[in-house]
């Protein structure tokens, strides 16, 4: 067993290791853990498959979420570990706290998390815990640290995102149900879209839209309540 082999395995499932650690008590990771590995989207692999997959063809809701679970499941089942979801709960998993752990991502100027290869276009589907305390890769310096221009800062119209203040969530969402918002809408946040690391990226504007219809739709089931 080694990270590599998961590695492996997982990019041919359309996932990519994120990062990985070994949990300590307080990390609240599932008891018996000794490596908790996350695994996000290795894009544009990941649509291709989504889209062939029978979850996104069924009509059912929540279809990535389902996907997930069950790429994932297969995924540890192979490996003898467990899967976690961050739709697991309540309580939910603190994957904000496990990737910081990872020491691959790091807050950014606005505030996002981003991650030492793929910047501010980072998102985890899941985690695969190990038994086996495995040898970790090398921790990753900031990459906002030698970022000179910083155009996540400046790149949101509405200014909902930028340095000195928290995340605008209403302001964002009531911009996106807007007929200027179109193009976050279609093709992704503009913040993140400017990190040069997510530049690296080529995720496909369907993959940008359905994840920005999910964003919404969380605020119309909140009422204008941030999600």
């Amino acid at each position: 067993m080694s990270l590599a082999a998961l590695s492996g395995a997982a990019r041919a499932c359309g996932l990519a290791m994120r990062g990985a650690f070994h949990p300590l008590p307080d990390d609240h990771a599932p008891e018996g853990t000794g490596t908790l590995v996350l695994l996000g989207p290795d894009e544009p692999g990941l649509w291709t498959l989504f889209e062939a997959s029978p979850e996104y063809e069924d009509g059912r809701p929540d279809p990535l979420d389902r996907w997930s679970a069950r790429v994932l499941g297969g995924l540890a089942q192979r490996f003898g570990g467990t899967a976690v979801l961050p739709s697991d709960g309540p309580p939910w998993p603190p994957f904000l706290r496990w990737a910081e752990r990872s020491g691959q991502a790091f807050p950014s100027p606005i505030g996002l998390s981003a991650h030492a290869e793929v910047g501010l276009m980072i998102s985890y589907r899941g985690a695969i815990a190990l038994p086996e305390r495995l040898p970790l890769p090398a921790a990753s310096p900031s990459p906002c640290e030698t970022c000179a221009t910083r155009p996540c800062t400046t790149a949101c119209p509405i200014g909902a995102l930028g340095t000195g203040a928290p995340y605008d969530v209403p302001a964002c969402q009531r911009f996106l149900h807007s007929a200027e918002g179109q193009s976050c809408r279609t093709r992704g946040c503009r913040a993140r879209c400017a990190c040069p690391l997510s530049q690296n990226l080529q995720r496909q504007n369907q993959q940008a839209a359905f994840h920005m219809a999910a964003f919404m739709g969380n605020w119309d089931d909140n009422k204008g309540e941030s999600a």
